[in-house]
């Protein structure tokens, strides 16, 4: 098991002309990037302080290697927890990761390689958006470790459906990249030598929109996640008119229509 005091999160910038783009390691490749105890409060420790960074656009997050995205949690660990208590204080902290990765206020790309099992997935469900390696394998084995799924693993039902997450959770089963693109738990799947290009267009795309548009519908989008349908339209109106209070609408539309402009005097 890796040494608490050694760096298991290693965090890269990548400062652009429109912005900053952070790419989150999780590198524990010797144990798949499984998660133990001092890495997830790494993790999120880490997910925090990128959180009050205004000039960040973006964040994508994989695994060290071409072997696993994340492993799961540390079987080790989990096989030690003695009792009751341990246990809520481990599980917690898998939840802790995952909530870092939703309350962050810009999106949040899973680039997953390999294997992508357990509070590996949950992480991956609690990005905004994944794309997968041809060759990766996902799944929620923790039955066939005497353990249900919990914390994030409830998200799946609202990205594959209640059927397809009874499936994925009470079976136990691993399931290919192909099939978690079939089911919609992923955006996208590509070969793995293009994995980084697939991130970098998804990359560009978001550039290419207002940061604070981008941040807005970010957290519109998780209130959606709990509210009813009119408090939700309700809450979409609230976030148009608070873009208000801001420049970017203006400026950004004045662009637009200038070059609307520009095109048809060239014509």
């Amino acid at each position: 098991m890796p040494s608490s005091s050694r760096k298991q999160i290693d965090v890269r910038l990548d400062d652009r002309p429109a912005g900053r783009i952070v790419t989150v390691i999780i590198d524990n490749p010797a144990r798949l990037n499984a998660m133990n105890g001092a890495l997830m409060d790494e993790f999120a420790q880490v997910f925090s302080d990128l959180g009050a960074d205004s000039q960040l656009r973006a964040v994508v997050l994989t695994g060290a290697g071409e072997r696993a995205f994340v492993g799961g949690a540390d079987i080790d660990e989990m096989a030690a927890l003695s009792g009751p208590d341990a246990a809520r204080a481990f599980i917690t902290r898998v939840h802790l990761c995952c909530e870092a990765v939703r309350a962050l206020p810009v999106p949040v790309i899973a680039r997953i390689q390999g294997y992508c099992f357990g509070a590996g997935l949950e992480l991956a469900a609690a990005c905004d958006l994944r794309v997968a390696a041809e060759g990766a394998q996902l799944g929620m084995p923790e039955v066939r470790l005497g353990i249900p799924s919990v914390v994030e693993a409830a998200l799946l039902p609202g990205l594959v459906g209640w059927g397809r997450a009874r499936e994925i959770l009470l079976l136990g089963e691993t399931f290919s990249a192909a099939k978690a693109l079939e089911w919609q738990l992923v955006e996208a799947v590509v070969p793995a030598g293009d994995l980084d290009a697939a991130v970098e267009t998804w990359l560009g795309q978001l550039l290419a929109c207002a940061p604070g548009a981008v941040r807005r519908q970010k957290a519109l989008i998780r209130a959606w996640e709990d509210l009813p349908l009119k408090a939700a339209i309700a809450a979409g109106v609230d976030a148009f008119a608070a873009s208000f209070e801001t420049s970017e609408p203006a400026a950004v539309m004045g662009e637009f229509l200038a070059a609307r402009a520009a095109r048809k005097m060239a014509r």
